[in-house]
């Protein structure tokens, strides 16, 4: 197993080291190397003189290579899945999903660059052709955070593979075993030397280096909407694009005409998948009067069907948090006497080894606290009743934040104005979805650009008009 860093196809190492721990059990599982400026400056270097070479493929050879990749990939997919719930916590099933996913993008945004076709724009005058054409951006740098490693990884590698850009990636020190394995089997693959790059390391100083130098002409990130403003504020010393899918509060409305037990298996489900440690996580729910001690008490009644990971029993799982720190964060706020509500179920850290928190419904809430301003990312559930008279999507739309936004309803009507007025990069109507054809991406402070989708390639590409005269 590669602990050092991937730099300029060669594994680099150094005497500043990073522990990485098991959140199951708390216990050292690994150190990796931490990289230094230096480091990150020859990543960056490698990666500008990969991308002369790189940007020349044709579309065939660069498939040949990306579908190689995809081969060796599934070879070791049993090792790479291993590496990720041990360092993650995630059960099999949401470890599977997160590697499945490279699997899926990288063939998936080959296929797409197929079809981004040019075009002729006529001309006034009759006197000229005029072309527009696609060319790669260049080098990508990419800070990428440690719920869904190498589904972040996808997002992000196998557009800049396909459209022939290469990449300096930050992988996250929590969660950085998984990649560094990754980064192996590219190794494997003829890619020119500097290609792929994957480093580890302290974040401010990987984000400041990446975001201050005036090699990458993109810069990408899925994390915080902290992280994001301070990598755009870094950023001034030339001019980069971005793409950054930043932090969620994602509401749920469920209305009087809703399908109760879809609306409460959906829910249940999507928060405590990987311990509602996921961007698009039901954040808020907000449930007609008519249904709401029903749906506390069917919610209550799924929750208690799952027990944590490691645990000798058959059925639903929990996983634990990522970290010490994040258990002491939802005990915080989940302390009655800071939010001021009634906890229904759970509240409270697991009394076990690993970094596990109760499944947790809390009612009654006011409507200022932080479990509703802000993303909880943990397995805590806020609900709140409404009544026809209220303006509910002025309540869902109260918040800085825009990606996400759930709806059950079987009314035509409603689900068509919830459309038109929720702010949100993704409106899910009766269902959770999510897929790699789909454009994936916020609004307001949750960031601009998208991830995975056709329309995610405009990010990688450059657009040039030539006109050539008759």
């Amino acid at each position: 197993m590669k602990t050092e860093n991937y730099i300029g196809g060669k594994w680099v190492s150094s005497d500043s080291k990073i522990d990485v721990f098991n959140p199951a059990n708390g216990q050292k599982i690994a150190e990796v190397s931490s990289v230094s400026s230096a480091n990150i400056e020859h990543a960056l270097e490698s990666a500008e003189s990969a991308f002369k070479e790189y940007s020349e493929f044709s579309i065939d050879k660069k498939q040949s290579l990306i579908f190689e990749l995809v081969e060796k990939l599934k070879e070791q997919a049993d090792s790479i899945i291993e590496l990720l719930i041990l360092e993650t916590g995630k059960t099999k099933e949401v470890a599977s999903y997160d590697f499945g996913m490279l699997l899926k993008a990288l063939p998936f945004f080959i296929e797409e660059v197929k079809r981004n076709y040019g075009e002729t724009i006529p001309d006034y005058s009759d006197d000229h052709i005029n072309i527009i054409s696609h060319q790669p951006v260049g080098v990508i740098a990419g800070l990428l955070t440690w719920n869904f490693p190498l589904l972040n990884l996808a997002y992000k590698l196998g557009p800049a593979l396909a459209t022939g850009c290469t990449v300096v990636f930050k992988v996250s020190h929590h969660t950085p075993l998984a990649s560094l394995r990754v980064a192996e089997v590219i190794d494997s693959v003829a890619f020119p030397k500097g290609t792929v790059n994957v480093l580890t390391g302290e974040p401010k100083l990987v984000s400041d280096t990446l975001a201050n130098s005036t090699i990458p002409r993109l810069l990408t990130t899925i994390g915080s909407t902290f992280a994001g403003k301070k990598l755009i504020e870094q950023s001034a010393t030339s001019i980069k694009r971005f793409s950054l899918e930043l932090g969620g509060d994602a509401p749920v409305v469920i209305f009087e005409d809703a399908d109760l037990e879809n609306a409460v298996e959906a829910v249940v489900n999507l928060k405590m998948a990987n311990a509602g440690q996921i961007c698009v996580a039901p954040n808020r729910i907000y449930i007609h009067e008519s249904l709401y001690d029903a749906f506390i008490k069917k919610a209550s009644e799924l929750i208690k069907k799952y027990h944590y990971l490691g645990d000798d029993e058959e059925g639903l799982e929990l996983s634990p948090l990522v970290d010490e720190a994040s258990v002491a964060r939802l005990e915080k706020i989940c302390d009655p006497g800071k939010h001021k509500g009634s906890v229904v179920l759970g509240g409270k850290r697991v009394d076990r080894e690993g970094y596990f928190f109760e499944p947790t419904i809390i009612k009654d809430l006011p409507e200022n606290t932080s479990l509703v301003c802000d993303e909880i990312f943990g397995p805590v559930l806020p609900v709140f009743s409404f009544c026809s008279s209220d303006d509910i999507y002025a309540k869902a739309n109260d918040t800085e934040y825009g990606l996400s936004a759930y709806v059950f309803t079987k009314s035509l009507s409603k689900a068509l104005e919830a459309e038109k007025r929720l702010l949100f990069g993704n409106i899910l109507i009766n269902t959770v979805h999510y897929s790699i054809q789909l454009p994936h991406g916020g609004l307001k402070q949750s960031g601009f650009g998208k991830d995975i989708g056709h329309h995610s390639l405009s990010d990688f590409y450059d657009i040039k008009r030539t006109s050539i005269k008759r």
